[in-house]
């Protein structure tokens, strides 16, 4: 059985549909397309049935599914063992980053490239709780994540120590409210969450932690918010906003990056949000890949980690 093309299975089984596999992947749709059919003939019947625009598994595509995933780990592990015996002069590290958090760990893909040019870095990007459960899953190394640090609803983004992980902080980060440029007249004007019950909002998707705490705050001001649009694209929010779509609740890093004659904001209180960026990897034996790519962490960010 060819293990790309189980590979590729998996992964239009995690996207939910060929196209966003293939631009996960980073390879063409007649590509994957091509793999899981000829994995479909070799196993001897259909694994996946289009529906719109996802797909679901049949029977024997859930069978093929669940053992595939155990057959990818191990191989990854075996990769991993065979790395261990030549030191870290090659290997494989699988790396989570939040597509909003990706300028903290630019910095750190670099320095590990430059220090082990050897080991074959492969970046998955998704949002934090997606990220989290892919790390307890074994299907990554190191994952960035979020901590809570409020006293409201939705205050933590998940206890890592709870959960068997273990991390280290990069950075601390604010949300705030942002609104076209022309609706804000002062941009140090406090917003409440029950301010914003009428307003119409743009928000990530579901697998962002950030997705879930806009709800649960919501919803603790009284108010279910009207969702105009979800996305995981932080820029595309940004362009919504600026042509009055909605409102969006981001990190004020995010929302820096948008242009000020377009995107404004306003801190948002009552209570405030605001989390810890971490990087988090799982409890117990860490391959030589991820000691070092954890050390480079360390490196970049060695005040938030002490």
């Amino acid at each position: 059985m060819d293990l790309r093309a189980l590979r590729y299975f998996v992964e239009v089984v995690r996207c939910n549909g060929f196209t966003r596999a293939a631009e996960s992947l980073h390879v063409t749709q007649p590509t994957i397309s091509k793999m899981v059919r000829s994995l479909e003939e070799e196993l001897g019947g259909p694994l996946l049935l289009r529906e719109g625009r996802g797909v679901r598994l049949t029977d024997a595509g859930q069978v093929v599914h669940a053992r595939g995933l155990q057959l990818l780990e191990q191989s990854r592990q075996l990769l991993q063992e065979v790395a261990e015996v030549d030191g870290i002069a090659r290997g494989r590290l699988g790396v989570g980053i939040m597509p909003t958090a990706g300028h903290y760990m630019a910095p750190v893909i670099a320095l590990f490239q430059q220090r082990h040019p050897g080991v074959e870095l492969h970046v998955q990007e998704q949002g934090a709780r997606a990220q989290r459960q892919l790390l307890l899953d074994g299907q990554l190394d190191m994952a960035l994540g979020l901590r809570g640090m409020d006293d409201g609803p939705g205050g933590d983004a998940g206890d890592a120590a709870d959960q068997g992980l273990e991390h280290c902080t990069i950075a601390h980060q604010k949300t705030r409210v942002a609104f076209a440029a022309s609706e804000v007249t002062d941009p140090e004007a406090p917003v409440q969450w029950s301010d914003l019950a009428r307003r119409p909002f743009v928000v990530y998707t579901s697998d962002f932690a950030l997705h879930q705490a806009v709800l649960e705050h919501c919803a603790a001001a009284g108010f279910s918010p009207q969702v105009r649009l979800q996305t995981r694209y932080w820029d595309f929010i940004g362009d919504l906003v600026a042509e009055g779509v909605g409102v969006a609740v981001m990190f004020e890093h995010v929302i820096a990056r948008f242009d000020p004659r377009r995107v404004s904001s306003r801190p948002l209180v009552g209570p405030e949000l605001h989390w810890d960026v971490v990087q988090l990897w799982r409890s117990g034996h860490l391959s030589r890949a991820a000691r070092a790519w954890l050390e480079c962490v360390r490196t970049i960010y060695p005040d938030d980690n002490r």
